[in-house]
């Protein structure tokens, strides 16, 4: 192995980046409801989550802190289903603690995610989504210098409908068109709250701002994902997110999301 970890992404047909300006917006959320909405139109998926503060979504998908393997080639993704078709890979299953802070220096960062995003052993997928950090910052730039050795199809930006969150991601969409990458679109995200009770759809946090934003700067809008407490009590308790997923309010909008970027990505 020639240690570049080139070889790990050969078989990777899609690489698809997900971003957001600030943090809180539910990027890791979108991350794993796209990832399920993928594996349920067929497709084999992998997460790599290299948020280094908050690697949520293995809480999220119920896989607890695994012991991690390597292999000739790297470290081997965890699998969530028997069928092999979503694997995850979490910078949080290195940590030898997962409730101390990283209280690391630039370089250091850089250097693990570096090695990190080269070193996973993902075998065959259709789509590899990656759960960046929030922002704009030298970790974004070490993910895509690794990933760009191989291709990134694009960037799905995630937003709340709010003024201040699109603000953020306008600044998001500068640095993808610096670096040379596609957007392959714009989510809205916490738009509206389902109620558990009546099903009906309260705009909480105002509406629109995604979809204005997207029409602004020439971005494809991917669509508008509700509040859904289903599916917060799920992670919440640690129920089975997978399967409240497809039963969800959410899972029609994710679901549309899915065949857009499926068709701009033409698979």
């Amino acid at each position: 192995r020639d240690g570049s970890g080139l070889d790990n992404l050969s078989q990777v047909r899609h690489v698809v980046l997900v971003l957001s300006g600030k943090g809180g917006v539910g990027k890791s959320t979108i991350t794993t409801e796209l990832a399920l909405a993928l594996r349920q139109a067929g497709k084999k998926v992998g997460i790599l989550d290299v948020d280094l503060c908050g690697p949520s979504i293995p809480r999220m998908l119920s896989v607890g802190r695994p012991d991690v393997h390597q292999c000739d080639a790297g470290w081997v993704p965890v699998y969530t289903d028997a069928q092999k078709s979503l694997a995850l890979m979490s910078i949080g299953f290195l940590m030898e603690d997962p409730d101390e802070a990283v209280v690391w220096r630039g370089p250091k960062k850089t250097a693990l995610i570096g090695q990190f995003v080269s070193d996973v052993s993902w075998g065959e997928l259709d789509v590899l989504l990656v759960d960046t950090p929030p922002g704009t910052s030298d970790e974004h730039l070490a993910v895509l210098e690794n990933l760009k050795k191989h291709r990134v199809d694009g960037a799905v930006l995630v937003t709340t409908p709010q003024a201040v969150s699109t603000g953020d991601v306008r600044r998001e969409i500068t640095f993808c068109k610096k670096t040379g990458v596609r957007i392959l679109g714009i989510v809205e995200n916490m738009s509206g709250f389902i109620c558990p009770h009546c099903s009906e759809c309260s705009n909480i946090f105002s509406k629109g701002g995604g979809e204005e934003l997207a029409k602004l700067t020439g971005s494809v809008f991917l669509g508008s994902v509700p509040l859904d407490p289903q599916l917060s009590t799920s992670t919440e308790e640690g129920k089975d997110f997978m399967q409240s997923f497809p039963e969800s309010a959410t899972f029609s909008a994710i679901s549309s999301i899915c065949a857009t970027l499926l068709k701009s990505l033409e698979i």
